[in-house]
């Protein structure tokens, strides 16, 4: 089975739904499905976020996987930078390639805006997804502690 990465918008939010709810699901969180279509639906909208899906060729009406970024920017490098918050393959789609072809199109997309790098956080039991950020080319950061203050 082959499959497109292509760049969400609008039209595409029935399909993004069912993975976004699974990724939540994945980070132990109870499924909300207005919760989602809002989020979601904001973020398209307003496009302050860029989304890319994984879709099956055999079924244009499922999506296998997706990866999400957030535009941001580095004082210290003087230039735009792009947070990789989200990347998810459904668990039957896992170990067939698609994680890392959602990594390389952000990758891709990311190098197109000129940006100086992308940043991205993992569990620290993660391995899998380590293994994959490893191969391709990130690199763990151990001069920074990252904090983070929920409001």
């Amino acid at each position: 089975m082959a499959t497109d990465i292509i760049r969400a918008d609008a039209e595409h939010l029935e399909i993004l739904l069912p993975v976004f709810a699974g990724y939540r699901r994945f980070y132990e969180q109870t499924s909300d499905p207005a919760v989602e279509r809002a989020f979601l639906s904001e973020r398209l909208s307003l496009k302050d976020s860029v989304i890319f899906l994984a879709v099956n060729d055999d079924s244009a009406h499922q999506a296998s996987g997706f990866v999400q970024l957030y535009p941001s920017f580095d004082s210290v490098d003087a230039g735009p930078i792009w947070i990789l918050h989200d990347l998810y393959v459904a668990e039957g789609f896992r170990r067939s390639g698609i994680g890392r072809q959602l990594m390389n199109a952000a990758r891709d997309y990311c190098r197109t805006t000129k940006a100086v790098r992308i940043d991205l956080s993992t569990a620290i039991n993660n391995s899998t997804a380590k293994g994959l950020y490893d191969s391709l080319g990130y690199e763990c950061d151990n001069e920074f502690d990252h904090y983070s203050l929920s409001l």
